[in-house]
């Protein structure tokens, strides 16, 4: 799988792990710690209000994100997106109640036509979107126990504001002596501006080798908003060719169903992720086939390119 790689939150590199010229090191660096610094610091200072005073000894995988990609695109206009995304995590609050700090909550990411065309991007910024602040209480059992429910509440902070509440429900079975691993991630929202919305997701997967994870992704959602239930179907490999650097080749199917099904769009997608300094700087190269049912499926090309930094307050502690 990507997991090394994904997500910057949940990497510890190696000092040496850069491929930039110093005189780019000696510019950033100094820049990101004190960054990373400052979301470690807010975030802790949070958590020691709410929580105990083991908020200075614990970890803290608390991050903000910074991106921007370019979009080019056969058919359509070219795109260049600046992204910011952030999360709060406050490990010391209550163990089954927490406050959550979070910014563009699924929910306000549009249909799945339009989460599949920023899917290595989460996190694009809209003021429109906004963030939310809120409480969620979990359940007593893991995925892997048991369902693992958690039922959240709170506020969009946008004016007027948008009260919301979120019930979530996970398993995660592991079929027999095989090494295939089935998880089921099932949501049900609702938000003031919006309405209600369901979704549910079927992640199947296994290792091949130490190198190679086979996956299998079914997703089905409906929004009161644009009334209609849309599915998404993906089958992707994950080729990890070295600890910084990692391969995704993917088969997508996009559609809705109804009383009329029918396949919106078909695409194909190789993605080369590459941490070129110390777990902090990512840079993504994804080239992708589509094959648009509004152009009768014929074939046009997309090349994403997108640069992301980190900043995250336990990667300078270490």
């Amino acid at each position: 799988m990507l997991a090394p790689l994904a997500r910057a939150e949940e990497t510890i590199p190696a000092p040496d792990d850069s491929d930039l010229p110093n005189w780019a090191v000696e510019r950033i660096e100094p820049m990101h710690q004190w960054v990373a610094g400052w979301v470690d610091d807010v975030s802790r200072s949070i958590d020691g209000y709410f929580g105990s005073d083991e908020y200075l000894k614990v970890e803290n995988h608390s991050y903000l994100r910074l991106s921007e990609e370019l979009v080019l695109r056969q058919r359509l206009s070219n795109d260049n997106d600046l992204g910011i995304r952030y999360k709060l995590q406050l490990p010391t609050t209550k163990k089954r109640l927490k406050l959550i700090i979070e910014s563009d909550p699924e929910e306000g990411l549009g249909t799945l036509q339009d989460q599949a065309s920023q899917e290595f991007r989460t996190g694009r910024f809209d003021g429109a979107k906004g963030s939310v602040i809120g409480l969620e209480k979990a359940g007593r059992q893991s995925k892997d126990e048991g369902w693992e429910n958690r039922l959240s509440g709170g506020i969009k902070l946008r004016l007027p504001l948008d009260p919301y509440l979120r019930f979530t429900s996970e398993r995660l079975w592991k079929l027999g002596q095989s090494p295939w691993r089935l998880e089921m991630d099932n949501r049900l929202s609702w938000f003031n501006s919006d309405g209600y919305s369901a979704r549910t997701l079927f992640d199947l997967g296994r290792p091949l080798d130490e190198r190679f994870y086979l996956r299998f992704l079914t997703q089905l959602q409906w929004q009161e908003h644009y009334d209609k239930l849309e599915f998404y179907q993906k089958g992707e490999l994950n080729q990890l060719i070295n600890p910084r650097s990692a391969m995704r080749y993917s088969l997508v199917a996009l559609g809705q169903s109804a009383h009329h099904p029918q396949i919106d769009d078909y695409y194909l997608e190789a993605l080369y992720r590459r941490d070129i300094h110390k777990g902090i700087l990512f840079v993504d190269v994804a080239p992708s086939l589509h094959f648009p049912r509004e152009v009768d499926f014929d074939p046009s090309w997309q090349i994403k390119l997108r640069l992301e930094v980190y900043f995250r307050g336990d990667i300078v502690r270490h």
